[in-house]
């Protein structure tokens, strides 16, 4: 079983990785979060997270996050829940009332569906729209040319704050394969932001991108969040 202090010693390696990152990268270390993503482990590996000081955890299904959310609703009330799985439209009530941030929008359906969600609970909704940048036909995700409407769609919601993209990078056949998938998808999401800034004024300062076996060449890219698990936890139960 994962002890306290082994987390530790592993988030503090993680956070090495993402400072060595950074320095080639010529970036602040400050400006890429680490996201550790429980699910399909314990409660125990949120209050892991929450001890050693990480803001926020990362989960794939809106009722096991809703499940431990209840549990630890009074251990740590202040920890920020993120949604990074796939999100069905006629589960945007519930995921609204989890989660403080929504990573994988990717519909308009889902926009509106979520927008009146919060409007019905009162609570603004921070979400990152969810882009198939490296057209991965294994991935979710709005494809590139269908990513301004999805945008344009979130901005005119009165209950939705949209913070930045999320992206998946491609698996290849290779170790070099993967590699050229990773650094195309991440820089294409990141060339994509850019360009949404200028044509919308918008600042979209988040850049969900890069995994534990890709990071540094998501944080050569832009990302400013890096989803990290089995890392962290060990294999997904």
């Amino acid at each position: 079983m994962l002890t306290f202090e082994d987390f530790s010693a592993r988030v503090a390696a993680l956070e090495t990785r993402i400072a060595a990152a950074c320095g080639v990268a010529g970036r602040p270390p400050a400006e890429v979060r680490l996201l550790a993503v429980t699910k399909t482990h314990p409660a125990d590996a949120v209050r892991f997270a929450a001890r050693r000081g990480l803001a926020a955890v990362g989960e794939n299904r809106v009722q096991e996050a809703a499940a431990k959310r209840a549990e630890l609703a009074v251990e740590v009330p202040t920890l920020r829940w993120e949604l990074i799985g796939h999100l069905q439209s006629n589960k945007a009530g519930p995921a609204a009332a989890t989660f403080d941030c929504i990573q994988s929008v990717d519909s308009e359906k889902l926009v509106r569906r979520l927008d009146a969600s919060a409007g019905e609970l009162g609570k603004p909704l921070a979400v990152l729209l969810q882009v198939n940048a490296g057209r991965d036909p294994a991935k979710f995700g709005a494809e590139p040319e269908d990513a301004p409407r999805l945008l344009e769609t979130a901005l005119a919601c009165r209950y939705l704050r949209v913070e930045g993209l999320m992206t998946i990078a491609q698996l290849g056949a290779t170790e070099a394969e993967t590699t050229d998938h990773a650094r195309r998808t991440f820089d294409n999401l990141r060339v994509m932001r850019d360009d949404f800034r200028t044509r919308y004024g918008v600042a979209l300062p988040e850049l969900s991108m890069g995994m534990s076996g890709d990071l540094e060449i998501a944080i050569a890219a832009g990302s400013t969040c890096v989803r990290v698990g089995t890392a962290l936890f060990g294999e997904r139960g």
